[in-house]
């Protein structure tokens, strides 16, 4: 089996192209080698700010030889009356470079059974590399040069090597060789012999191509350093990330700054060094920041200290800004930033921030006597929500929003409560990350998102699949994950209609709203349970409480009874039409009829579902009875509407679970 290496080297990509071309690459190949039918055992992408690399392991040498059979004229076409072919019979067989010996006839037509023989593999690269980059897409790509074609970044030496053969390929304006460069300041011109020696040869040139690695240094590196002070990292994925592919061959450097920009919210200091900076900050065990942090360099060297003064005097000016804003917005009370809002648009035709406030107050008092919950503070949360979007260290540093203004209000001398809902108030910041603890973030979350989402809807721009304005699935996925984790009894559908009405602009959009929040819901779940249970149990409004809805699921999931979904959808099939009528005892005519109403009187729901499932499943046999006893469609037209309204009230008990006719 064969090895086979593809690098093109460039000018340092944006670290957020490169894991999109990663994974192209990784598709873009593994693809080319299935439809091609040419066997391999793995295909693997590496990348750098400098270089995208494939490795191939386990490559055949060639396609597999293959038979074709191919259909031809009809017998008496393709021979004469002499059993000789016809022009047409010798035109077929030339044409599929065949003899008269081996064409036969089935069915009246004339076949041929041609041998194909593979291709070699490195022909196939040859044909196929520069198509499957070519196809690569990503942000702002450029021309350079005379090209027309378009890249990331210029393209400065391209490697195409088969085991110790080179195979020519040409990517854009460069042709291949067996020759790639280390780091800047390391060793160039590295001939490859062989793919085998390639990232070994390159580590040896101060380049760690394989990210994987590239990222566990990182950590090591990183660990290192802040073991030595006796501190601990919290590193996010992004920010790992980040610096896994801004950095050939990191190095760890510890920087430090003065103790005096540890007055500021802790906060503004690490989004100085994370989000700004790209600096991993330093922490006491106990999680207090310290004033250390770790740069991860893409040096080749020991000499640090114009790294850190050159750090140094970049943290510093963020940091100076930081503290005269704080300084700044702390001289009033954050109150008093409340009125600004007026002046900032939230959404065209929605008002401004400040009218968004007077909504989220409202609807967090709807919420709160939806929920039985009496707490001023509550309110006091809502009415300073928005406040710090009005500060000058908030419109510098967006991303801290709710953080500056749980500050700003400790500051203020705001009850503790209420520096905690205004900072959770915006949970979940992700995906991954956690909901509000205290109720007054979790009410008013609520409230800000469920205002957002429906103005979002009412103004005509809900979501696509390449659009998410204001970021509506996460402020969904928000709501979803509150309620169902602090399992809050809330009618959702409810405060949808109280947050419609309260728009500036009225429209039709509640539907529309439910319909989103069910998918969402559904999305959200469908990792945990089958999303035909999903599908089934939303039948019944899950807006009414999601916490009820995951209930049903969670007892339908448990379902393994054939003759349950049997009888259930033998209902659902005989009723149609609507019956208005009510069930007589008096018109009952068989036993089977009496034993059903008694047992459908018999079955109902306490709270427990999975109770009540068990109950279903325990009047199968009188209702299996009742199909095998009764002809529901009597001549006569009272008995038939009995039975009819007899069967819908046991549609009913189904129904209270789930839509079986989906299972």
């Amino acid at each position: 089996m064969s090895k086979y290496l593809f690098e093109v080297g460039v000018e340092e990509l944006p670290y957020k192209f490169i894991p999109m071309a990663i994974d192209q690459l990784y598709q873009g190949f593994e693809k080319f080698l299935n439809d091609n039918n040419v066997a391999f055992s793995n295909v693997k992408v590496m990348a750098t700010p400098r270089r995208l690399a494939v490795i191939i392991d386990g490559l055949a040498s060639s396609q597999p030889d293959t038979e074709k059979v191919v259909k031809g004229p009809i017998a008496k076409v393709a021979f004469d009356e002499n059993g000789n072919l016809s022009k047409a019979g010798e035109g077929f067989a030339n044409k599929n470079g065949v003899s008269k010996d081996d064409l036969y006839v089935e069915d009246n037509y004339v076949y041929a059974k041609i041998s194909i023989r593979g291709k070699n593999t490195k022909d196939l690269l040859q044909e196929n590399v520069p198509q499957i980059f070519s196809k690569l897409q990503g942000p702002h790509f450029m021309r350079w040069g005379a090209n027309e074609t378009k890249f990331s970044r210029p393209i400065r030496w391209v490697l195409s090597i088969l085991d110790n053969e080179q195979v020519p390929v040409r990517i854009i304006d460069k042709d291949s060789s067996n020759i790639t460069n280390g780091h800047r300041f390391s060793t160039q011109n590295i001939v490859i012999n062989n793919p085998d020696e390639y990232v070994d040869k390159l580590r040896e040139a101060k380049v760690i191509v394989d990210q994987e690695e590239r990222r566990a240094k990182i950590l090591e590196l990183t660990k290192i350093e802040a073991d030595k002070l006796n501190a601990v990292t919290k590193i996010s994925d992004d920010l790992l990330e980040e610096v896994t592919f801004i950095v050939e061959y990191p190095v760890a450097v510890t920087c430090d700054f003065d103790t005096a920009y540890l007055t500021i919210p802790q906060e503004v200091a690490v989004t100085v060094m994370e989000t700004h900076q790209r600096y991993f900050a330093l922490y006491e065990k106990s999680g207090k920041l310290i004033n250390k942090f770790v740069t991860i360099t893409n040096y080749i060297g020991n000499e640090f200290e114009n790294i850190k003064a050159g750090n140094l005097r970049v943290i510093k000016a963020r940091l100076d800004d930081a503290v005269f804003f704080f300084n700044e917005d702390t001289k009033k009370p954050l109150e008093s930033y409340v009125e600004n809002l007026k002046g900032m648009t939230f959404q065209k035709g929605m008002g401004s921030v400040y009218d968004k406030t007077q909504r989220i107050i409202k609807l967090s008092e709807n919420i709160s006597a939806a929920l039985g919950i009496s707490k001023p503070s509550i309110k006091r949360t809502a009415e300073l929500c928005k406040a710090d979007l009005a500060t000058n260290l908030v419109f510098e540093f967006t991303e801290l929003q709710g953080f500056i203004g749980a500050d700003y209000a400790r500051v203020s001398g705001e009850e503790k409560d209420v520096q905690d809902g205004i900072r959770e108030h915006y949970f979940p910041l992700n995906a991954d990350s956690e909901t509000a603890k205290s109720i007054e973030g979790q009410v008013v979350g609520m409230a800000d998102k469920i205002d957002t989402i429906c103005a979002v809807f009412a103004a005509g721009k809900k979501p696509t699949g390449s659009s998410d304005p204001l970021g509506v699935r996460r402020a969904a996925l928000g709501i979803i994950k509150t309620i169902l984790e602090h399992n809050l009894k809330l009618d959702l559908s409810k405060i949808i209609d109280d947050a419609i009405a309260l728009l500036p602009v009225q429209a039709d959009v509640k539907a529309d709203v439910e319909e989103f929040f069910v998918q969402r819901l559904i999305i959200f779940l469908n990792t945990d349970y089958s999303k035909n249970v999903l599908e089934a149990c939303s039948a019944n409004n899950p807006c009414k409480d999601f916490c009820d809805y995951l209930m049903r699921v969670k007892a339908v999931s448990g379902l393994n009874d054939d003759k349950l979904l049997e009888n259930a959808n033998r209902v659902l099939r005989i009723l149609k039409d609507e019956v208005s009528v009510s069930v007589s005892e008096g018109l009952f005519a068989l036993q089977a009829e009496k034993d059903l109403f008694k047992a459908v009187q018999g079955v109902s729901f306490s709270g427990n579902y999975e109770t009540y499932l068990n109950d279903l499943i325990s009047i199968n046999p009188v209702v299996t009875k009742f199909f095998d006893d009764v002809l529901v469609m009597d001549k006569d037209e009272k008995i038939k509407n009995n039975r009819l309204a007899l069967l819908t009230e046991l549609k009913n008990k189904y129904t209270i679970l789930t839509d079986f006719s989906k299972l």
